[in-house]
């Protein structure tokens, strides 16, 4: 244990040190250097900080847990977010690269009004203050405690536990966050990327050793134990009527879709790496790469689940319940198969994982407050250093919130991830409808989301206690409300249009040349998808 503590400290110093010297000639007085890295992150960099930001402790605990309980049709959260990524790669980002927009809320009262601004800027600190950042922190406690064994080590019980891990977690996170700016989380999010793809990828191979020991044989009859031994859990194609953790086949083509392009393309904590890029061909490069990193995650966190259930839940080391036990899933594959060597550095990886997710939402909600609401009702003659400060105490302030808030997680009851993409159906699609008519129509009005935002959380709430939604999975019902919205905005575009046509001005903050190859890479990206859900089918595996 004790070379597994040295380890753990070693990597987790060494990322630290690395970041402070990529980021220590920086101006971090002024609005663009804190929250843009100056406009100056390159394209691989926004893509690393891309899939560290997305492949937190979250998602390795609870995307695991959600196919350990069961099938690879989870898997949609990942592959089929590369049609995201692209659609933020050639519509979205030419847009909002040309405004030089620092802020979705700051999109939105440049497109509608100063009270459509801070309402949506509200409805991110929410989210992230009381989702997000909690679950962030609570996930990765998980892992960590199971790893180290706390509550052997020091005698405690599991809620204390996982409260000091909360608690050193999101202090260690805010002085990144808070002291550093966007650039010193993306530079320690580059590099935690490395090991986290190190020891990410580690698992599933020790994992199918693991299996391939269960017939007295290796590695190659690990894979055919894996893809022999349940070949229920190997397809990807739910049935329609399946529930959560599973995806039903037609919400590919829907809910999924719509869900995935408001988290990759309007939620301000993914598209902020974007919009740090040094031109519009970086930016797009990192979304574009990130959607192929978005395809080597399913054999990071939802491969490992599969394994999980083969090795663990087959000898009755586990039960196969959805929710909190299916979550612990991720956590005892690692301790079962994992080298006691290695474990210190996988420790650090995770915990790497965990930073970068926390203070990467962290730095977002610090953007939105400062910038969108502080400084156009507060601070309208405060300098840069002023605005900055502000930004690093609120910072401050919510993220020592989120560290109170986080070990009571573990009473919700439901996996991480379902309770996570549930409270954000409360918000998703106002946002989503709102940038998407604001780009693409000059005469979408001020008044369609005032309209569509109340409406959507009413509609969105009675679903979760009307007994007969019950019976549908959550994305129909987030996909049914897209095209409710739709429907308002094309009406109020119709009825009640903008008086004057809009256009998005140009800022010219930056090269706005695309990428020139970048249409061919997203055509393999799309190619890559589609062989992937052909493999795990009926067709092939399932």
């Amino acid at each position: 244990m004790a070379f597994t503590v040295i380890t753990f400290v070693a990597f987790t110093a060494l990322v630290a040190v690395l970041s402070w010297w990529k980021t220590r000639g920086d101006d971090l007085s002024t609005k663009e250097g804190y929250f843009l890295a100056g406009r100056g992150l390159p394209g691989i960099v926004i893509a690393g900080s891309l899939m560290m930001t997305n492949l937190s402790a979250e998602q390795l605990v609870g995307t695991n847990g959600q196919s350990f309980a069961g099938n690879m049709s989870t898997m949609a959260w990942e592959a089929t977010s590369a049609f995201a990524l692209i659609a933020l790669a050639f519509i979205f980002l030419p847009k909002l690269l040309k405004g030089g927009i620092a802020t979705i809320p700051e999109f939105f009262e440049m497109r509608y009004d100063t009270f459509t601004m801070r309402l949506f800027s509200l409805l991110f600190l929410i989210a992230y203050v009381v989702t997000m950042l909690p679950t962030i922190l609570y996930s990765g406690a998980v892992a960590l405690v199971k790893i180290f064994d706390l509550e052997s080590m020091f005698g405690i019980d599991y809620f204390t536990a996982i409260t000091l891990v909360c608690v050193g977690t999101g202090v260690i996170g805010m002085c990144y966050a808070v002291f550093g700016g966007l650039k010193a989380v993306a530079y320690s999010d580059t590099i935690n990327g490395i090991g986290l793809i190190i020891g990410g990828f580690a698992v599933p191979i020790l994992g199918i050793l693991a299996l391939g020991q269960l017939d007295g044989s290796g590695f190659f009859q690990g894979i055919k134990h894996f893809i022999t031994a349940t070949p229920e859990k190997m397809n990807a194609w739910s049935a329609p009527s399946a529930l959560p953790p599973e995806v039903p086949w037609p919400l590919l083509f829907t809910g999924m879709f719509v869900n995935n392009l408001f988290y990759w393309a309007t939620n301000q904590s993914i598209i902020q790496r974007s919009l740090g890029g040094k031109n519009l061909a970086e930016s797009q490069k990192g979304a574009i790469w990130a959607g192929f990193f978005k395809c080597l995650d399913v054999f990071v966190i939802v491969i490992p689940g599969i394994i999980a259930y083969q090795l663990l839940a087959s000898n009755g080391q586990m039960d196969t319940s959805v929710g909190m036990a299916a979550d612990q899933a991720y956590p005892l594959l690692v301790m079962e198969v994992m080298p006691k060597p290695l474990m210190g550095f996988f420790a650090a990886v995770m915990f790497g994982a965990i930073l970068s997710s926390f203070n990467s939402v962290l730095n977002s909600a610090s953007t939105i407050f400062t910038l969108n609401v502080w400084q156009p009702i507060w601070g309208k003659k405060a300098d840069n250093q002023r605005v900055v400060k502000v930004g690093q105490i609120f910072g401050t302030v919510v993220g020592i919130i989120a560290i109170i808030i986080s070990p009571f997680v573990m009473y919700f009851g439901t996996g991480i991830m379902n309770f996570i993409n549930e409270c954000w159906g409360f918000f998703s699609m106002p946002l989503l409808t709102a940038v998407l008519f604001g780009l693409l129509s000059k005469r979408a009005p001020a008044i369609a989301p005032k309209i569509v935002i109340p409406l959507h959380m009413m509609l969105y709430g009675a679903s979760k206690v009307i007994p007969f939604f019950s019976q549908f999975h959550y994305l129909y019902v987030v996909f049914a409300l897209f095209v409710l919205e739709c429907i308002i905005y094309a009406v109020c575009i119709k009825v009640c249009p903008r008086e004057t046509a809009w256009n998005m001005p140009d800022a010219h903050v930056m090269d706005m040349t695309p990428w020139k190859t970048g249409k061919l890479w997203a055509l393999v990206g799309t190619g890559v998808v589609v062989v992937m859900y052909i493999i795990f089918s009926p067709l092939v595996l399932a």
